[in-house]
């Protein structure tokens, strides 16, 4: 007798698989790919129509990079440009970017002492990727000659000093002012 009601009761009824999954508010679970891609039409076109797609950002517009080779990588590649993100690219390729802009970095720094420190850090950080022996590409980039770099400052420094010291001002003829013409028309 309880076998007859586990199987006439509706709780326990097997779902019939020509009604979909059989499971109430779960996910639909088609049988096709068919079935799939016109679930998938039907949700876009009911999308279409109340708007969903309007005044979307680059709407009408081209695609960027749609002319590049394809990169698999290409969203990473993308983000680190748009968030304007440093530091996370492997120390080899950071320490040959900063050895490139080296000249203005010490440029911008105001005293010896900090270009000093400043020199003193990087090369022990060009040691430091030396020693790594994690793989990847080789380190290429050189330590600095601290006191010849520090003699490059001062010269920059002082040249820079000298240029703005000296004010090239475009040699003019001398006006005459307004009250001198009269002047001399009034005597004439």
């Amino acid at each position: 007798m309880a076998d007859q009601r586990k199987q006439t009761s509706p709780r326990h009824a097997t779902p019939d698989p020509a009604e979909g999954s059989g499971s109430v508010g779960g996910p639909p679970k088609w049988n096709t790919e068919e079935e799939r891609w016109a679930a998938v039409e039907t949700a876009l076109e009911l999308a279409r129509r109340r708007g969903d797609f309007d005044n979307l950002p680059g709407a009408g517009k081209p695609l960027e990079g749609i002319d590049k080779p394809r990169d698999p990588d290409w969203w990473i590649k993308q983000k680190i440009e748009t968030e304007q993100l440093t530091g996370i690219a492997p120390p080899v390729f950071q320490l040959r970017k900063e050895h490139e802009k080296l000249d203005e970095t010490l440029d911008a720094l105001p005293s010896e002492k900090q270009v000093r420190d400043y020199l003193d850090d990087f090369n022990g950080r060009v040691r430091e990727a030396r020693r790594q022996l994690h793989g990847g590409p080789p380190v290429v980039t050189p330590t600095r000659d601290i006191d010849a770099d520090v003699q490059a400052w001062r010269a920059r420094r002082d040249a820079h000093a000298q240029s703005d010291a000296v004010v090239d001002e475009p040699s003019r003829p001398a006006r005459r002012r307004w009250w001198q013409g009269r002047r001399g028309r009034q005597e004439a």
